[in-house]
C-alpha cells in the first residue's frame, strides 16, 4: 500500500464504517478504504499492522487510544502511514451503525445529520503516553511478577497433567511441529521459515488467526486450535482439523460459530491461553520438536492482551522447553532473505560468465 500523506480534519474524510469492539474480529470483514470503528485501549502493533494491511481510511476509537501504562507503538505505525486516528467517548459507540456512512469534519463525526464530538490522536500524544509508560516500568513489572506467581500456583496441577485429545486424528507423535500464533511480526517470521517447512514437512498448527498466515504463505494448516474468534471463515473451511478450547466445565463458546457454519470440531478443556493449549498438545502427544512463531513471552505482550500476569504461560514454557524453539523475531536475524538469495545467485552467475 502506498504511504498516504496524513489527512487533516479539514479534509472532510468520508467512508463506510466497519464497527466492532474487538479489532481482530473487525479484520475479518473490513474492506479497503473503509473506516474502522473499534474499542481498543493501548492499540498494539499487531492490530495496527492488520489495519494497515486492510488499507483503512480512518480509525475511530471509542475511548483512549493509549492509557499511559503500556508502551505500544501501534498508533505511531498508523500515523506514519498517513492513517488518522480520532477518539470518541465510549457512550457514542452504539450510535454508529455498522456499514453506515461517516464523515469526519472539524466539528466532529457526522452521521445521519448528527455530529458526534471527537478528538484527534496526535504524534505528540503518542510520545507523551509512550514515555509515561516507560517511566513506570519497574513498578508495573513488580506487580506483574506478583500476579504471575499467584496465577502459577493456582494452575500448576492442571499444567502438569498431560493434555491428551483421543478424538484428534492429526498425528503428532515423533513429528516436528510448527505452531503459528498471531503475535508481533508473526508473518515476517513465518516467511523466514519457508525452507524449513519445505524440507522438514512439520505438522502445521494455526492458533486462531495464525491459520490465515499459514494459508497466505502458500501452506495448508493441519490443525487449527483456539477459541475461533480471530480466524477467517476461509481458514476454517480449508479442511484442517479443528480443536476448540473449552472451559473446565466443558462449555466452548467458540463452537457456536462453527456450528452455524456446519463444521465439525473437537472441544478440549484446557487452562491458560490458546497458545498454551497448542504447545501442550504438541508436547503431550510426544512430538519430536516444536517451533513457535508469534509467541507472547513478556510483560508488555500480555498487558496488550489485557492480562495482569502470565502464570500458565510461564509454567507451560518450563514444561515444554526441552523441545521448544521460539522463533519470535527470527526475521530480524535473517533480513531480506529473498534479496540475499538473489545476490548469491547473481554472484554465482557472474562467476560462471567470468
Amino acid at each position: 500500500m502506498a504511504i498516504r500523506k496524513e489527512e487533516s480534519l479539514t479534509g472532510h474524510i468520508k467512508g463506510i464504517a466497519q464497527v466492532d469492539r474487538r479489532t481482530k474480529q473487525l479484520m475479518r470483514n473490513i474492506e479497503p478504504g473503509m473506516i474502522a470503528v473499534i474499542h481498543h485501549m493501548d492499540l498494539d502493533e499487531l492490530a495496527a499492522e492488520g489495519l494497515i494491511r486492510a488499507d483503512v481510511r480512518l480509525v475511530v476509537n471509542a475511548g483512549p487510544v493509549m492509557s499511559g501504562t503500556v508502551p505500544v507503538r501501534g498508533p505511531l505505525l498508523l500515523l506514519d502511514k498517513g492513517i488518522p486516528i480520532v477518539q470518541i467517548e465510549p457512550m457514542w459507540l452504539p450510535f454508529i451503525p455498522d456499514r453506515s456512512e461517516l464523515q469526519l469534519t472539524e466539528a466532529g463525526i457526522v452521521i445521519d445529520n448528527h455530529v458526534l464530538p471527537c478528538e484527534r490522536f496526535t504524534r505528540e500524544e503518542w510520545f507523551l503516553h509512550y514515555h509515561k509508560a516507560l517511566s513506570t516500568m519497574q513498578e508495573q513489572l513488580s506487580i506483574f511478577m506478583d500476579n504471575t506467581l499467584a496465577f502459577a500456583s493456582l494452575e500448576k496441577e492442571r499444567i502438569l497433567k498431560p493434555l491428551r485429545c483421543k478424538a484428534m486424528k492429526t498425528r503428532l507423535e515423533g513429528r516436528p511441529v510448527l505452531i503459528v500464533i498471531r503475535g508481533d511480526h508473526y508473518i515476517s517470521d513465518l516467511k523466514v521459515l519457508h525452507g524449513y517447512i519445505h524440507k522438514q514437512q512439520p505438522v502445521l498448527i494455526g492458533v486462531d488467526g495464525g491459520a490465515d498466515a499459514i494459508l497466505e504463505q502458500g501452506f495448508m494448516p493441519d490443525l487449527i486450535v483456539g477459541d475461533m474468534d480471530s480466524v477467517s471463515d476461509a481458514a476454517l473451511l480449508c479442511g484442517a482439523e479443528l480443536v476448540v478450547q473449552a472451559y473446565s466445565d466443558g462449555t466452548a463458546p467458540g463452537m457456536r460459530r462453527l456450528l452455524a457454519m456446519g463444521l465439525q470440531a473437537i472441544t478440549l478443556p484446557a487452562c491458560g491461553t490458546s497458545e498454551d493449549m497448542a504447545l501442550l498438545l504438541a508436547y503431550d502427544h510426544d512430538c519430536e520438536s516444536i517451533i513457535a512463531i508469534g509467541t507472547h513471552n513478556h510483560m508488555f505482550d500480555f498487558m496488550k492482551k489485557g492480562r495482569l500476569g502470565m502464570g500458565s504461560s510461564m509454567l507451560v514454557r518450563i514444561k515444554v522447553g526441552s523441545k521448544l524453539t521460539d522463533a519470535k523475531g527470527f526475521h530480524s536475524l535473517f533480513p531480506d532473505e529473498q534479496e540475499h538469495l538473489w545476490k548469491r545467485l547473481l554472484r554465482r552467475l557472474l562467476g560462471w560468465l567470468m
